[in-house]
């Protein structure tokens, strides 16, 4: 978490005492780190006699939706098995799910996928009671409008403001909000994981995200074969907007608005930060200028 020191293992390991279950006080403890630059996650592996398990220090908006949507078990989550609240943040201990992120799709992996957020969005569709849980649609709304002042263009900034009026009018479900492939892992199951964006949302933010930053090219970070691509497009449709009454047409216009604000992202970091030369702002742009033009017709 942004200023605030990493625990010790010794400090971890009082924290662990204090979930009450015994034996995890002398669990051997490894962090994770990220894939792509090495850098450490305040995530722990928990090796113990009692079987591994995750420790997380959480921010309070994830430790919340863990609270709300997952206080039972769900196959499309990691359980969470106890937790307590420190000075320095809520401290998570989470059910080990073994398995293999999305960078490298596959067709089995992603059906996989699918399934498991088909499962959890029929689930939560319309779920007005919670719709105050985790991240909020004003909280969504605000992240829109900030990334819609970087996008340097009179033609970007519209198909933006249609953005914006279709996402207030999309059915909304439970939605992982940073759905990259990083943050599925797939094994004998699939299971989302770090849900410090989690809320009820417009039903289509998981999805879009999930597929918007693959590429065809082999070596790609995030790799999707066109094939898979489409089949993810017409199989996602079959598990939830189509059992809801959604027309697929309305499904595939409203889909185009959510990858076009998915490929923003990159164009507002490189405006923002003065990098326009580097490969992702520019196969972004290109992505957006021509789902624009569409979208205009």
């Amino acid at each position: 978490m942004e200023g605030k020191r990493t625990p010790t293992d010794e400090e971890l390991c009082v924290i662990l005492a204090g979930l009450g279950l015994p034996g995890l006080d002398e669990a051997a403890l490894e962090q994770f780190r990220d894939a792509e630059d090495g850098n450490p996650y305040e995530v722990w592996l928990v090796r113990s006699d009692r079987g591994n398990f995750v420790l997380k220090r959480a921010k309070a908006l994830e430790a919340e939706v863990y609270r709300c949507f997952f206080s039972g078990k769900k196959s499309y989550a990691p359980a969470l098995l106890a937790s307590v609240r420190q000075e320095d943040g809520d401290y998570l201990l989470l059910e080990y799910c073994p398995g293999e992120d999305l960078r490298h799709a596959d067709r089995p992996r992603l059906i996989k996928a699918l399934e498991a957020l088909a499962l959890m969005q029929n689930e939560f569709w319309q779920r007005e009671e919670l719709y105050d849980a985790g991240c909020t649609m004003e909280r969504a709304l605000e992240g829109i409008e900030r990334r819609r002042q970087y996008l340097g263009s009179a033609k970007l900034e519209s198909v933006c403001s249609a953005f914006v009026e279709l996402y207030r009018q999309t059915p909304r479900t439970l939605c992982h909000d940073d759905l990259l492939p990083l943050n599925v892992l797939v094994g004998e199951r699939a299971v989302l994981i770090d849900w410090e964006y989690g809320g009820v949302l417009p039903y289509l933010s998981s999805f879009a995200r999930l597929i918007a930053h693959g590429r065809k090219e082999e070596g790609a970070f995030f790799f999707l074969s066109r094939a898979d691509r489409d089949f993810a497009i017409e199989y996602y449709f079959s598990l939830v907007p189509e059992k809801h009454g959604i027309a697929y047409a309305d499904y595939r216009r409203a889909l185009d608005y959510f990858l076009f604000y998915e490929y923003c992202e990159w164009i507002m970091l490189g405006n923002r930060f003065d990098s326009r030369d580097d490969e992702r702002y520019i196969s972004s742009l290109k992505l957006a200028e021509e789902t624009a033009e569409r979208l205009q017709c």
